[in-house]
């Protein structure tokens, strides 16, 4: 049974099919509808995720190279990596952990007025790992531990599509989706910065280009243009032996080349699945929004943005980028252990990054927030490694924000205050809903608000 809700809950396609399969169901639409937007929900997501894998993939290939060409040394956060040894620790915890936590998640949602449900299978996975890791160290076990880490998973999964949501609306212009992505930290900082140095009316969508060069337009040849020349670049500058091995023994230029090309092909399939996914899941979601949780917004995993704004995918992924390696050339000097920049991850937030920071700070504002995002995670990790060490995951740690802020004010409070820290972070979080929900229904009832 353990291994049938855990399995579920690690396969993201699935759940979000069987959301719009409620969804189609509570809208009453006939069987042939019904059927047609389950499945294409689904593939679409599969889709994403393949392309998401793609990317991935090639930006393994490049990780090594880039490595050896910049001479670099240090742990790369991995998320999967810490959940490789917790699943042999706390596998049955973890799995209830997201059952129930997802559930406290809908509850929330359907009796407060934060009103998201968060859908990425795979984050809900990793951030109830941390929790049976951390919670456990305090002194919780058994029945107090899987309750109390699937009440702060639930309302962790509430709470950071709604930190995110002001910003998620400036960039797609409607509250029909909402981030559900465990970097809230990154994805609500990064903005506010590019919202005080950047200006909104120079967007990177709008970057002109001279008649002759015209083809840069289509983000699709922007994009395989510039990671050919990140890849050729950091193959010709890395050892011969480790280019070698990468390649397989394939001249390493035209490997390069191919992979920039492959990088490309994952970007173009996410968007394909992006759009076909959102169109099914966000009439479907009004099914649920109608009869069962009034009003919700589905929390959807980060590529969603991605077709908002694709020239800034770009330039956030590139500023991240810089931002890691800086804090990494700053690391050395500090007493915290020595963090590399995770191009996988940099990637991805970086690319929702510019996108959220475009929204409110435009060109200028996406270069500086992404540099901004890079330093964040890649500075939290180095502050979270030695608490996973005392843990017993040696060498690791997760490579997104709210892991990391989640991991150590947690681990902080369990020392500081043992289980009445803990439990003291529920009193709060409850609070917060409770306080937050009041005030929201006032404004809600504002005469600005019922006129528009």
């Amino acid at each position: 049974m353990m291994n049938f809700v855990y399995s579920f809950f690690n396969q993201p396609a699935i759940i979000i099919g069987l959301i719009a399969l409620i969804g189609l169901i509570a809208l009453r639409k006939p069987v042939d509808k019904i059927l047609s937007g389950t499945f294409k929900t689904v593939v679409g997501f599969v889709i994403l995720s393949q392309g998401g894998g793609i990317i991935s993939s090639a930006l393994e290939n490049l990780s090594p190279a880039f490595e050896s060409a910049f001479q670099v040394q240090g742990v790369i956060p991995s998320n999967e990596a810490v959940i490789g040894l917790a699943e042999t620790l706390f596998g049955a915890e973890m799995a209830l952990i997201m059952a129930f936590g997802f559930i406290c998640n809908i509850l929330i949602a359907r009796f407060t007025k934060f009103k998201y449900i968060f859908l990425t299978g795979h984050h809900v996975l990793f951030m109830s790992a941390l929790l049976a890791a951390v919670l456990s160290t305090i002194g919780f076990r058994g029945t107090e531990l899987v309750i109390t880490g699937s009440l702060i998973l639930g309302a962790v999964m509430t709470l950071s599509p709604a930190v995110v949501q002001p910003f998620y609306r400036k960039a797609t212009g409607n509250d029909n989706v909402a981030m559900g992505h465990f970097n809230a930290i990154s994805y609500s900082l990064s903005p506010l910065i590019s919202k005080a140095v950047g200006k909104k009316q120079r967007s990177t969508e709008d970057i002109k280009v001279p008649k002759q060069l015209s083809f840069f337009r289509d983000n699709t040849i922007t994009t395989a243009i510039v990671m050919i020349i990140l890849y050729v670049t950091t193959y010709l500058f890395a050892e011969r032996s480790v280019t070698m091995e990468l390649s397989n023994g394939d001249n390493i230029v035209m490997f390069a080349i191919m992979q920039g090309m492959i990088f490309t092909a994952g970007f173009v399939v996410v968007l394909h699945g992006v759009r076909m996914m959102l169109a099914e899941i966000v009439p479907a979601f009004k099914g649920i929004s109608e009869k069962i949780v009034p009003d919700a917004t589905p929390a959807l995993d980060v590529p969603v943005l991605f077709p908002y704004a694709p020239n800034a995918v770009l330039i956030g992924f590139i500023s991240s980028v810089v931002g890691g390696f800086i804090v990494f050339l700053i690391l050395p000097f500090t007493p915290l252990p020595v963090i590399i920049p995770g191009l996988v991850n940099l990637f991805f937030v970086g690319a929702g990054v510019g996108v959220l920071a475009n929204a409110v700070g435009g060109i200028r504002g996406t270069i500086v927030g992404g540099v901004f995002n890079g330093a964040l995670i890649t500075f939290l990790p180095a502050l979270m490694l030695p608490l996973l060490g005392e843990l017993g995951f040696a060498n690791s740690t997760f490579g997104d924000a709210d892991f990391a802020i989640t991991g150590i004010l947690l681990g902080q409070l369990g020392v500081l205050f043992s289980k009445t820290g803990i439990y003291g972070i529920l009193f709060l979080l409850a609070l917060i809903f409770i306080v937050g929900s009041i005030i929201k229904a006032k404004n809600d009832r504002t005469p600005e608000a019922e006129t528009k």
